[in-house]
């Protein structure tokens, strides 16, 4: 096709899109009056929607998720969770809410990208509205500092995450007060007559705790009892802390007592969220056995030194010759890059392991210099591995992160 004709063809295809924009926003128009217009043919029925929200609060397995607690200032806080006033608005009826992201723009200056979004609820039937508008950064906070998210995945998980309170809020402004009052005492019911303490319940919940890295002495330790003889009330307590964990209310530390045993396991999580979950380094095999120890061979003798010979008259003194210096390998290199990042905890002990590991295929030092120079320098690709290009990012990522 000549150019000619593909610019006679551009003026179409511009107007063939705004027509396509102008279809969709007139159907999005539609529908919201439809929406509108339903809401006013078909009102709630209040009596019928709070029977609704009674019959779900009690529901043991739905009262297990509907509250939250987190400790702030000393003081134990907690209310409704973000999957009760779901299920309230739900069953409220007429009510459309969600969370919506407007617009993405990427960093700048060494700023990770961010995205403008809109949490939102809107009662149709009595056209009230309340939205909340914030940012997202793409990044991760983490003990150790953070990193840069890129997968779209992680990027959607984390922009739901921060949308899903703000959406709760957003609902908790819709809904009368004590409606919400009323399903929370029905849930807080609910788990105290009908939350049975079962060997099974009790294996079920420890299993939930495992997985957040909390161990069944950390929690005897909270409820100042053995596991086998916990009381339906803390069964309760321990559920809105579950909760509370899960839905990143709060932090493990906030409630339990994580024992020096743990701290390598901790050590490693806090890697894992800088440079993403790593294989075990490889065990070393033990040393040998050390010798017994030789007698010291004879010592030859040695023969007489010649004298030094004399310098001629009006000879400048010979000056000393410093040692020639090893010009440092690549090896070297690689190796004091990393010490750079080294504070002396038992996180950044397991950073630089992790680093050899990811960049080079190997945990040790040892076995680092007997890479070949090529590997070291250009990586290998087939197996994944970065080499020194790689180590100096992951080198300027990690101190980016610690502000250095």
């Amino acid at each position: 096709m000549s150019d000619t004709n593909s610019e006679a063809l551009a003026p179409r295809r511009q107007i063939t899109a705004l027509v396509s924009t102008d279809a969709e926003q007139a159907k999005a128009i539609a529908e919201v009056q439809a929406s509108l217009i339903i809401a006013k043919k078909y009102p709630r029925d209040i009596v019928t929607a709070v029977d609704r929200i009674t019959t779900a609060c009690a529901r043991p397995s739905f009262a297990e998720r509907a509250m939250y607690e987190y400790a702030r200032g000393g003081t134990d806080i907690s209310g409704p969770s973000i999957r009760l006033m779901e299920e309230i608005a739900r069953n409220w009826q007429n009510i459309v809410c969600g969370v919506v992201e407007l617009a993405r723009y990427p960093g700048r200056n060494g700023e990770p990208a961010y995205s403008e979004c809109l949490a939102y609820a809107w009662d149709l039937e009595t056209n009230f509205r309340d939205e909340k508008k914030f940012t997202v950064r793409h990044w991760r906070d983490t003990k150790s500092g953070g990193y840069a998210l890129k997968d779209e995945r992680d990027i959607y998980e984390l922009i739901a995450n921060m949308g899903a309170r703000r959406k709760r809020s957003c609902i908790q402004a819709l809904i009368p007060a004590d409606v919400q009052e009323n399903a929370v005492a029905e849930c807080e019911k609910t788990l105290t007559t009908k939350g049975e303490v079962t060997p099974e319940r009790v294996k079920s919940m420890l299993e939930k705790f495992a997985a957040l890295n909390v161990t069944k002495e950390m929690i005897e330790t909270r409820i100042q009892r053995r596991i086998d003889s916990i009381t339906p009330a803390l069964m309760v307590q321990l559920v809105r802390i579950y909760t509370s964990l899960n839905d990143r209310m709060s932090d493990v530390t906030d409630w339990f007592d994580v024992k020096k045993g743990q701290e390598d396991t901790a050590a490693q999580e806090r890697v894992n969220a800088i440079l993403g979950p790593q294989e075990a380094p490889e065990k070393t095999k033990p040393a040998a056995a050390a010798k017994a120890p030789q007698p010291p061979a004879e010592e030859p003798q040695k023969k007489p030194a010649k004298p030094a010979k004399k310098p001629l008259a009006n000879e400048p003194p010979a000056k000393p010759t410093a040692p020639a210096k090893a010009k440092p390998t690549i090896h070297d290199e690689a190796l004091e890059l990393i010490q750079t990042l080294y504070r002396g905890d038992a996180t950044d002990a397991r950073l630089l392991e992790n680093l050899l590991e990811r960049n080079f295929g190997v945990s040790t030092e040892e076995k680092f210099r007997a890479l070949p120079v090529e590997l070291v320098e250009q990586g290998d690709p087939e197996n994944d591995l970065g080499g020194m290009s790689s180590l100096r990012d992951d080198v300027k990522s990690v101190k980016s992160q610690r502000g250095g």
